[in-house]
């Protein structure tokens, strides 16, 4: 049998029709000015079992990087301190229309300094025994977050060469005496992370509500893992990448997007069972329920840029590890609890791949009014439909705001298509948001996921990220007003309930 003729049964964890909302913890309000595993949580889980939703997706949660992207993680295992609260009843909610990154962490340094010291007692002896059986990648990215810290941020390829290097007597002097008590201290933050995660996973279930998490194909270079695993990665005998991620010129980005991560050498990864990766899903796995692996289409093949390089433009096209990857993945965890982000350049191989692992692909109502087939009523019944994601403009901000390049053909594209979408819908009006949220959510996918801005009918100032570029990104904040906003809830619960999505009362998530 063609292998693209192939049409996979949505897997068990897509059971039966549901619907979520993707919303990043970055985005709800917090004592730190950024939203965090704190009562704010609390507020947005009752929201969605008001609007009657079963999935709450995120972004990645690790420590957020370069622009402050949560893609470019200084740790694939680690929480972000910014999510810790260290909660102590001291410290007012904070609501602004943006997050201001720089302020929200002198606050949450503040409070986390201010907890540790305080450290004693019943939570100081379940400190004591995390720091006795420690996660396996906790040593590494503690030492590196302290080393980090008295270097002031300066990236581990600066350092001086033992500590670059790695050489062992200078790893061990550097545990025990240079960097021991902030060693001590990041291992404090990781702990907490993992106690205020567990309230919160415990809260989903309680009310529920099933997590999303997503997994970056990509590590940032200046990152624990690269640091501690080298070997793994395509670099120069300098440390500095032979070649570095991106994408070739596609929907956002006349250029490519040059992302600047370093490749894998997947051979290496083959040789050991592809463990690091395994370690790194099944510590994801053990916070979320599904994982959404980012760019899907990485693991068939990948756009290598020249590491000089300018724009993206300049790669190639380099083979990826393909189903030997995934077929060690499943002996390992017992399973493929994964949602494939393949959007992009989904060539034949790709989607032979996706359906031979029987992976949920995705659909988004944005790029859904080029061909009449693209539609809601023609996405398959394995799929999750997103009105949006992270990466797109809001569904008012890309009915409204041309495109910024304001190229001629561009511009018209865009006309076309938004006069295609608002025909489809009964035409514009204050709950055009809402109409095309009721055809996506119509569509046989199993599963459909609206972004908490589209559910708030929010426009172009609350968009998330603009690919391809650094600044002014991931800074989107909602307030407890928009948490308590019961119009947007019921009206979303409605749509649910319409598209045979709602879980019915007592109905537990399957």
């Amino acid at each position: 049998m063609d292998p693209a003729s192939i049409t996979p049964a949505p897997p068990s964890w897509m059971a039966g029709r549901a619907s979520g909302v993707l919303a990043h913890l970055s985005s709800l309000p917090g004592v730190a000015g950024v939203g965090d595993l704190g009562p704010p949580t609390v507020h947005f889980l009752e929201f969605l079992v008001r609007a009657g939703q079963t999935w709450w997706q995120m972004l990645p949660v690790g420590p957020t990087g370069l622009g402050n992207s949560p893609y470019q993680s200084p740790s694939s295992f680690a929480g972000n301190p910014l999510f810790v609260t260290a909660e102590d009843g001291a410290d007012p909610i904070l609501e602004g229309e943006r997050v201001d990154y720089p302020a929200a962490r002198r606050r949450r340094e503040r409070q986390l300094r201010r907890a540790y010291g305080r450290l004693r007692g019943d939570e100081l002896e379940r400190f004591e025994a995390f720091r006795a059986a420690p996660p396996a990648w906790l040593p590494d990215y503690a030492l590196f977050a302290a080393i980090r810290e008295a270097r002031l941020e300066q990236p581990w390829w600066k350092w001086p060469a033992p500590i670059r290097d790695r050489d062992p007597e200078a790893l061990a002097d550097a545990r025990r005496y240079g960097f021991a008590e902030e060693v001590r201290y990041q291992e404090y933050v990781q702990f907490l992370f993992e106690v205020e995660w567990s309230y919160l996973a415990r809260g989903c279930r309680r009310r529920g509500v099933r997590l999303i998490g997503d997994l970056p194909i990509y590590v940032a270079h200046d990152s624990a893992e690269v640091w501690a695993h080298r070997e793994l990665f395509d670099l120069l005998s300098d440390v500095t990448p032979r070649a570095v991620a991106g994408v070739p010129p596609d929907y956002f980005s006349k250029e490519g997007q040059l992302w600047g991560n370093p490749l894998y050498r997947w051979e290496e990864h083959a040789r050991t069972g592809f463990e690091w990766w395994i370690d790194r899903l099944r510590v994801t796995l053990s916070r979320f329920d599904v994982v959404r692996l980012d760019h899907f289409i990485g693991f068939v093949n990948y756009w290598a840029v020249p590491r000089d390089a300018p724009t993206a433009r300049a790669g190639h096209w380099e083979k990826g590890p393909g189903a030997a990857f995934f077929e060690r993945v499943r002996e390992a965890l017992g399973g493929l609890p994964f949602l494939a982000e393949d959007l992009g350049e989904v060539t034949p191989p790709v989607s032979a791949l996706r359906d031979s692992l029987g992976l949920p692909g995705m659909r988004v109502l944005q790029f859904s009014f080029g061909r009449d087939q693209d539609a809601p009523e023609h996405y398959p019944e394995n799929a999750a439909a997103y009105t949006g994601t992270h990466d797109n403009d809001t569904l008012l901000g890309w009915l409204r705001t041309p495109p910024e390049d304001g190229d001629p053909a561009t511009l018209a594209a865009w006309r076309a298509e938004r006069e295609r979408a608002l025909a489809r819908v009964g035409g514009d009006g204050p709950d055009v948001h809402r109409r095309l949220t009721r055809w996506l959510f119509s569509s046989p996918s199993r599963l459909a996921v609206v972004p908490l801005q589209d559910v708030l009918g929010l426009g172009s100032e609350a968009r998330m990220n603009r690919p391809g570029t650094t600044r002014g990104n991931w800074e989107w904040h909602c307030s407890r007003s928009d948490l308590e906003n019961g119009d947007a809830a019921d009206a979303l619960r409605e749509i649910t309930q319409a598209s045979s999505r709602a879980l019915a009362s007592g109905e537990a998530p399957r």
